[in-house]
């Protein structure tokens, strides 16, 4: 919190969420950091849990305040109640920007964490968010079609370096080049293509591979 606040010049807040009250008991702090009796500095983290924040389970009370919406889920999460906050959510998101939609919507997967409110807000919903490395249902699908889009370029350059040597390619051969999405397996066909003298040399390690498996 010093770091930022020195490094940023705004105020600085810690906000902890909480889905029980033991926990919420210890995170209110505060926590002192002290050298023989003299404090340094001292820690009061602000403390979101199920004893103080509302259950919202109504569209236009969400709308009104999406964050605090959204932090009723995540606080709510293990409440048999929270479907009903989920729906709520969505509604009100898909009646926001979608910036701010994305935004709220991927602040709430993280802060569901394994629950299994976070299969129900996936089930729910058909967007989410821009927050990296947190494995959301958007960066998944946004990831997937990174890899099929690096698949078919790397496909697409085989066969153009095939016809460039003028090599013939049968349609067999051109439907499993350009339908595979095995990178690595894709990557390997790059490599041989300068060398190969017909387009079944470039599959001949592969199939010898996938014999001797079949013998083991």
């Amino acid at each position: 919190m010093a770091y930022l606040h020195e490094k940023f010049r705004l105020p600085v807040l810690l906000l902890v969420t909480c889905t029980d009250r033991g926990t919420a008991l210890w995170a209110t702090g505060p926590f002192i950091c002290e050298v023989r009796g003299w404090t340094t500095h001292s820690t009061h983290p602000l403390v979101l849990s199920p004893d103080n924040v509302p259950m919202i389970t109504d569209r236009r009370t969400a709308a009104r305040g999406l964050a605090m919406a959204t932090f009723s889920a995540i606080t709510h999460s293990r409440n048999p109640e929270v479907p009903a906050i989920l729906e709520a959510l969505l509604g009100a998101l898909r009646e926001t920007d979608p910036q701010t939609a994305m935004y709220f919507s991927g602040l709430l997967e993280i802060g569901l964490g394994d629950t299994p409110a976070r299969q129900t807000w996936r089930k729910l919903m058909s967007f989410t968010n821009f927050f990296p490395g947190r494995g959301t249902l958007l960066e998944e699908t946004y990831l997937e079609g990174q890899a099929e889009g690096e698949a078919r370029g790397e496909a697409k350059a085989i066969l153009r370096f095939l016809e460039a040597r003028g090599i013939s390619v049968t349609d067999a051969a051109r439907d499993r080049i350009a339908h595979c999405t095995d990178l690595d397996l894709l990557n390997r066909w790059l490599d041989r293509t300068p060398h190969v003298e017909s387009v079944d040399d470039l599959f001949t390690e592969d199939t010898r591979a996938t014999a001797d498996q079949g013998e083991a």
